[in-house]
C-alpha cells in the first residue's frame, strides 16, 4: 500500500489549507495549520508570488495529498479519465471519489482516510457481502459497503460515528445501527468533492 510517512501536517501549511490527513486532531487546537501558518521551511518569509506553473502544481499536488496518492497512482487516474468520455477534469474527480478508502472515511466509519485504507487492508470492510483489502478499488452505483462483524472494530467505528460527525454527501447513503453500512447511490460528481478544487488548472498540468 503506497503511503506518506512524512510529517503529514507539513503537507497541510504547504497547501494553506486543513486537508484532514490526521483525522480528529485537524478538529482541534493541536492542529499544525493554526498554531503555525506559514509554509514549512526555514526560508518561507522569502517566498515570493507563485508563478502560473506553480498554481498549477499547488492545485495538483493538494488533492493528490487530500486523497493520499502517490504521483505514479495520481497520473494513472488522470490517464483513465482522459479516456472516459465528456469532461476530463470532472471524470479524473469521480475515479478519486469512488475509491473504497475515501468512501469508508466519507460515511464516517474512519475519521481519516489513512484509518479508513487501515481498515481495509486488515480485512475489515466489506462490498456487496465479500471481504474486500483492496483501498483503491473503485466502487460503483448500487454497492453496500459494511464493516466486519468484529466487535473491537465495531466498537472503533460506532465511537467515530457518534464523535466525529460529518456530513455525508449525497452520492451516499448511510444507514446507522449495531453494524453499520453504507450505500453508493450515485456516481460521485465533482460538486461532492468537500475541498475546493480548480480542476481545470490540474488538467492543463497534466496535459504538458
Amino acid at each position: 500500500m503506497a503511503r506518506i510517512t512524512g510529517a503529514v501536517c507539513r503537507l497541510c501549511r504547504r497547501e494553506g489549507m486543513k486537508l484532514f490527513l490526521k483525522g480528529a486532531r485537524c478538529d482541534t487546537d493541536k492542529c499544525a495549520l493554526k498554531r503555525r501558518e506559514q509554509v514549512p521551511g526555514m526560508h518561507a518569509y522569502r517566498r515570493g508570488k507563485l508563478t502560473d506553473y506553480g498554481l498549477h502544481l499547488r492545485e495538483k499536488q493538494k488533492v493528490k495529498h487530500y486523497y493520499g496518492l502517490l504521483e505514479r497512482q495520481f497520473r494513472r487516474y488522470f490517464k483513465e479519465a482522459q479516456r472516459a468520455k465528456g469532461n476530463t477534469g470532472a471524470a479524473l474527480m469521480s475515479l478519486l471519489e469512488s475509491r473504497l478508502d475515501n468512501i469508508v472515511h466519507r460515511l464516517g466509519f474512519g475519521v481519516s482516510r489513512a484509518q479508513a485504507r487501515q481498515m481495509i487492508r486488515h480485512g475489515h470492510i466489506t462490498v456487496n457481502g465479500r471481504r474486500v483489502d483492496i483501498p483503491s478499488y473503485l466502487c460503483r452505483p448500487g454497492d453496500a459497503i459494511a464493516v466486519k462483524d468484529r466487535p473491537k472494530v465495531l466498537e472503533r467505528v460506532q465511537a467515530n460515528l457518534a464523535e466525529f460527525k460529518r456530513d455525508v454527501p449525497d452520492f451516499l447513503q448511510l444507514t446507522p445501527g449495531p453494524r453499520p453500512e453504507g450505500l453508493v447511490v450515485r456516481s460521485p460528481g465533482i460538486e461532492d468533492v468537500s475541498i475546493p478544487v480548480q480542476v481545470q488548472l490540474i488538467v492543463e498540468f497534466c496535459s504538458r
